[in-house]
């Protein structure tokens, strides 16, 4: 067993992706750093009293970082980096009311890992993600197939949750998918919807798909107004592990990302959420997956948007 993996911002849903990482038992050690003296070093304490009965050799070392760069020597050599720094939403907000203040996080938190982890695949987490995104890949300057987004897998298993759970089936019978932005321009591709091999519209109206839609696009925000204070930890968390694990594991993966576009599906240059094959180096190509007329006019709709909030972080 070898490979590092560092997750920057230990709050609920960075200390619960670090735990997750830790737990699969595939990396020497998980660096998990935090602004706030001593939080992350607490967290590793009690993380690394679990490893007998867990079962997983796997070190957590906990990092205090300052705002100036302090601290960040601890993440050399990492194979996979997550950013999980900045605000969380409070209810009534949107993602993009945290764009200002999180760029100032990102941008530095993306600096300091070009410098201490030139090698690294950076896994970005903070919202507004498809921008944030965008942002650690130019604050960084890294090669735009190391950079990639977690929100495909999150919101593609929203959608899984919520048909298993109208239809009363397993969530292993379910298969879905959602491609574009984190957040408002969310393309569902209700086309590559399966329960059982069956196409989703054999078994649900057009209505009812759609309701499911609509409450898929709005996933975050309603764990958001039910917990009043902080965001969605547990399945964020599930999703931006895995994405760390087909990294270290070079496995080839197909999954929902927000990567890097560059002529897929007739859209050029920007970050949006695709299906894309992962391995060490990131991003080894964007997935095509066939899309009907309306679901592909879509995605190019999504790109529009997601590019012109991209361009605004650039001076951010």
């Amino acid at each position: 067993m070898a490979g590092k993996v560092t997750v920057v911002g230990a709050g609920f849903y960075g200390s619960t992706t670090a735990q997750r990482i830790a737990e699969y038992n595939i990396v020497d050690t998980v660096v998990l750093t935090d602004i706030l003296e001593g939080k992350s070093e607490g967290l590793a304490l009690d993380m690394n009293q679990s490893r007998s009965i867990e079962g997983f050799e796997t070190k957590i070392v906990g990092q205090t970082t300052t705002v100036d760069g302090g601290g960040y020597e601890a993440i050399a050599g990492s194979d996979v980096v997550i950013i999980t720094a900045g605000l969380p939403r409070k209810p009534g907000m949107s993602r993009m009311d945290l764009i200002e203040t999180n760029a100032k996080i990102v941008r530095g938190v993306a600096e300091n890992i070009a410098k201490h982890a030139p090698n690294s695949v950076i896994i970005v987490v903070s919202n507004p993600l498809d921008e944030m995104t965008a942002l650690t890949q130019l604050a960084s300057g890294f090669p735009k197939e190391r950079v990639l987004g977690q929100a495909g897998m999150l919101d593609t298993a929203r959608f899984t949750h919520f048909v298993a759970e109208e239809l009363n089936v397993p969530v292993a019978s379910v298969q879905t998918l959602t491609l574009g932005s984190h957040g408002d321009t969310m393309v569902p591709v209700p086309s590559r919807c399966t329960v059982d091999g069956k196409p989703l519209a054999d078994l649900l109206p057009a209505e009812k798909i759609e309701e499911l839609v609509v409450r898929t696009r709005n996933g975050g925000a309603e764990v958001v107004a039910l917990l009043k204070t902080g965001s969605a930890y547990y399945a964020p968390s599930a999703a931006a592990a895995r994405m760390a694990k087909a990294v270290i594991e070079d496995s080839g993966a197909v999954m929902p990302v927000c990567a890097w576009v560059d002529g897929e599906y007739g859209i050029e240059g920007v970050y949006l959420g695709v299906e894309a094959q992962i391995g060490k180096c990131g991003v080894r190509k964007v997935v095509e997956t066939k899309l009907t007329d309306s679901e592909l006019s879509e995605l190019k709709a999504a790109s529009v948007a997601v590019r012109e909030k991209q361009a605004d972080v650039a001076g951010l």
